[in-house]
């Protein structure tokens, strides 16, 4: 497997939040806390475009590829335009916007954050807040598959229809930190902060039942290793192949319908914070950052690896291949 850290003339000057992929290239978006985003073209190892602000960024998405959107901690979400940089206001949150995604299925934009708010967006008109809702919990993670959101906050995992705002409450009974969409069969997978992974089938069959387990069942000093999962993301190539990224700085490969450890990458200098896969599944970008919840400043920039997976990654189980729990 080639890696390549990417090598930005200015570097990032504070903690990586949110990590993507293009939907259609190799271009990544790069939110941080240092207030700027930028998008780097990997395939030219150059720095397209670079959009200071005043607030710091906890998460941004792609619209189409040109265009994108963010998440401020002054509660801004700020759509750009990624030929020209130039920024507008979508709306604002009453608190810290956690997150934002877009939907191609409905047109919209849809963000959270800390005011315990859902907000959808119609990115079709300029007067564009359609609609809000409200949740018990601050939101930590949204995702989308189709006319489904997931939104993760506190310790439940609500599903929403697009179509309909009816949504089902599954409780977890730890705290969520991540959550992502399992394609096929339709369902869900979530990482939390004492360091399980749980996936969990929407339409459910006797051979798709969900299952939970631990990426460290057991440290070097044989105790319970409780460490943060900060990521998953699965390979759009691959069913059921998705890596995870942790507060400990590894990244781990594994395949769900096999339910096994496929191998782990050596540790990263840093936390793992965010994970993506490119558009046909042959790039996988990794931020290794310190998290915003540590309380050490930073000593040195974050970095960003950019592993280019081969065959034997894509199809052949590693010969530390486990059965997990």
């Amino acid at each position: 497997m080639n890696t390549i850290s990417l090598n930005l003339e200015d570097p990032i000057r504070d903690a990586i939040s949110r990590i993507r992929f293009g939907p259609h290239s190799n271009n990544l978006l790069i939110s941080s806390w240092d207030s700027s985003l930028r998008l780097y073209d990997v395939d030219s190892s150059k720095l397209r475009m670079e959009a200071p602000g005043k607030a710091s960024l906890l998460d941004c998405c792609f619209e189409n590829e040109r265009v994108c959107l963010s998440a401020a901690s002054d509660g801004s979400i700020y759509r750009y335009d990624l030929d020209s940089g130039v920024k507008v206001s979508v709306g604002i949150h009453d608190d810290v916007a956690t997150c934002v995604e877009y939907s191609p299925t409905t047109c919209q934009i849809i963000s959270a954050g800390w005011d315990r708010k859902i907000n959808f967006w119609d990115a079709r008109s300029t007067q564009s807040h359609g609609c809000s809702n409200s949740l018990a919990s601050e939101v930590e993670s949204i995702s989308l598959s189709g006319f489904s959101l997931m939104v993760a906050a506190g310790s439940s995992v609500d599903i929403y229809d697009l179509r309909s705002f009816k949504k089902s409450v599954h409780t977890k009974g730890v705290k969520v930190k991540c959550v992502r969409p399992i394609f096929n069969p339709k369902g869900f997978i979530v990482g939390s902060v004492d360091g399980r992974v749980l996936l969990e089938y929407i339409c459910r069959s006797s051979s798709d039942e969900g299952y939970a387990f631990r990426c460290h069942p057991k440290s070097k000093d044989g105790k319970r290793h409780l460490v943060t999962v900060n990521d998953i993301a699965f390979n759009p190539s691959i069913i059921g192949s998705f890596v995870t990224g942790d507060n400990d700085g590894y990244v781990t490969l594994w395949d769900a319908r096999a339910r096994k450890r496929m191998f782990e990458m050596p540790r990263y200098p840093k936390s793992v914070v965010s994970l993506s896969y490119s558009h046909d599944g042959l790039l996988l970008a990794v931020a290794s950052s310190y998290a915003y919840q540590e309380a050490n400043e930073i000593e040195e920039p974050p970095q960003i690896f950019i592993h280019e997976i081969g065959n034997f990654y894509l199809t052949s189980p590693s010969s530390g291949a486990s059965k997990y729990k």
